[in-house]
């Protein structure tokens, strides 16, 4: 069962029941290095499921199993926790631009934001990376969290979260508006996903919701050479920086200096995928 206590225990935190920036920044940024993005942590036999979610069920394989889970898994448990603490916590919808072009839809990302003290924070444990480590300010300011840096740029749709790293171009990582939202507003995506699903070959091992990171990293690799890949399996931070293991395109981000390489050996592979699920980076 859902439980705080053992939530903040799990990820470092036990104790940690401020209501200010710096438990909220700690809560993030302890939860991203705690727990993956891991793709592969849904239960498949039933179909994809984003809004009829047993949250105790997740809770129990996602944070205490310590197995991860996507965007739809962690924000939502996350969202839960900071709401259980007493932050005023809303429900935010983002579209990465492959998720537009794959679903065409605008309400795909699940991450959430925290209104304290006079000011609005965006916060995201569910995005496989690169992405920020700490809670974002909405401004018009550029942050800068370890080596890299991100903007708002704010139109008449809405806004696009853009990121760079010491190398690299600004990229958008998903645009988004500042309408609350509701578990119920990705039943569409569930739908479309599901179709998908049914009619991938059974052989396929791709994650459908996994699909937003295309562009981000192929800016990435026209700036460090690497060569292409497939779809997001797993990502995890530690203290500077971020992994991600995109099929064989394993993306290292360390103070900002942004590296992508293929993994051709097999037993390699596999061995980052355990580590990354892990967290055994010794």
């Amino acid at each position: 069962m859902f439980d705080v206590s053992d939530y903040l225990q799990r990820i470092g935190c036990g104790g940690e029941t401020g209501v200010d920036a710096a438990t909220l920044r700690k809560l993030h940024k302890s939860h991203l290095m705690a727990i993956p993005y891991n793709g592969a942590a849904q239960d498949l036999r039933d179909g994809i499921r984003l809004v009829d979610l047993d949250e105790d069920a997740v809770f129990e394989t996602s944070v205490v199993d310590g197995h991860g889970g996507t965007c739809f898994q962690l924000a939502r448990l996350f969202h839960r926790l900071l709401a259980a603490l007493g932050y005023d916590v809303t429900l935010m919808a983002g579209s990465t631009a492959e998720g537009r072009e794959n679903f065409g839809l605008d309400v795909e990302h699940m991450f959430s934001r925290v209104a304290l003290d006079g000011e609005e924070w965006l916060v995201d444990v569910g995005y496989p990376g690169p992405n920020y480590i700490e809670p974002l300010r909405i401004t018009d300011a550029v942050q800068s969290q370890y080596g890299c840096q991100y903007r708002l740029v704010e139109d008449a749709s809405g806004f696009a979260l853009q990121r760079r790293g010491r190398v690299s171009r600004w990229s958008v990582v998903y645009t988004f508006t500042r309408k609350p939202r509701q578990w119920s507003d990705w039943k569409e995506l569930e739908e479309y996903l599901n179709r998908e699903y049914a009619a991938a070959p059974a052989e396929s091992d791709a994650c459908p919701i996994a699909r937003g990171t295309d562009r981000i990293f192929g800016e990435i690799e026209a700036a460090t050479g690497a060569h292409e890949g497939q779809d997001v399996l797993c990502g995890r931070t530690f203290d500077n920086g971020q992994v991600v293991l995109k099929g064989r395109r394993y993306l290292t981000v360390r103070d900002g200096r942004e590296e992508v390489r293929t993994i051709k050996d097999d037993d390699e592979h596999r061995d980052l995928v355990f580590r990354i699920l892990s967290g055994d980076f010794s």
